[in-house]
């Protein structure tokens, strides 16, 4: 399956993966600080941004995800990379981990560890948001012409929406109105808790202070979940820290991929 990335920079591999409804350009804000240090990969998931949807009759299931990631990890000639995401792409970077995929995991606000009622708030809280992003967007932007309203519109993905540009966030809007895999995801997970231990694998679990759709006991139950992860707290962020605190969230992404490449991926380097 052909997934649609942007890539930049040099250094060891850092796949990143955005959350249910976003795209891509989620990291846009903290890529040329990775690119820096990091060859960067910003993938759309299937039914995605500018990804096509899986196939007929496949279910969106994380095991099917993982399946097409590792497909394109060898595609890409990435050995064992290592992995952040956001949300859901969270949840499937702890995945890839568990299963001894990548070199390292960073999880920013991952999903997987709600209760049935937090999991119901969640879905209804999205589901809120997709029909929101159906208004023209000429209202739209009269609407979040005022900071205040901005924040009523926005401020459960974003801490900070009052920071962002109208554009992007209208950009925003379109990829949650029109991604095709929203729906068949969202019926999926409601199955889906993360049980797994990632024992062999650098682990960073990262929230945000102010995440309103993914809220605390979450992250705590994170913890207890992963206890030998390394937790940061991301003051003043929301459920999509990188447009809240870009510097912080790079610096906390390339500490997470801060692991040597373990003798398998040299291996599979030195015949490329």
């Amino acid at each position: 399956m052909d997934l649609v990335f942007d890539r930049r920079g040099d250094g060891p591999p850092l796949v990143l993966l955005h959350g249910i409804g976003h795209r891509r350009q989620a990291w846009d804000p903290v890529m040329d600080a990775l690119a820096k240090e990091r060859d960067v990969i910003a993938v759309d998931l299937p039914g995605f941004g500018g990804s096509p949807p899986l196939p007929a009759g496949t279910p969106y299931t994380v095991g099917a995800t993982i399946g097409i990631l590792t497909d394109f990890f060898d595609r890409l000639d990435l050995g064992r990379p290592h992995i952040a995401g956001n949300s859901l792409g969270g949840l499937f970077a702890l995945e890839a981990a568990d299963r001894g995929l990548v070199s390292s995991a960073t999880a920013l606000s991952p999903a997987g560890f709600y209760n049935a009622r937090e999991l119901a708030f969640a879905a209804a809280t999205l589901r809120a948001s997709r029909r929101a992003a159906a208004l023209p967007e000429a209202l739209m932007a009269r609407l979040a012409d005022s900071p205040r309203r901005r924040r009523v519109m926005f401020g459960m993905i974003y801490g900070r929406p009052d920071r962002m540009d109208f554009a992007t966030l209208a950009a925003d809007a379109r990829a949650l109105r029109s991604c095709p895999g929203f729906e068949p995801t969202l019926r999926a997970g409601r199955r889906v808790r993360f049980r797994g231990s990632c024992a062999d694998v650098p682990v960073t679990i990262a929230w945000g202070v102010n995440d309103r759709l993914l809220r605390m006991a979450q992250a705590v139950r994170a913890q207890r979940t992963l206890p030998n992860a390394r937790f940061i707290w991301l003051e003043g962020c929301g459920h999509v820290p990188m447009w809240d605190d870009p510097e912080l969230v790079a610096r906390v992404l390339l500490e997470g991929s801060d692991h040597p490449l373990r003798d398998a991926d040299r291996a599979v380097r030195a015949e490329v």
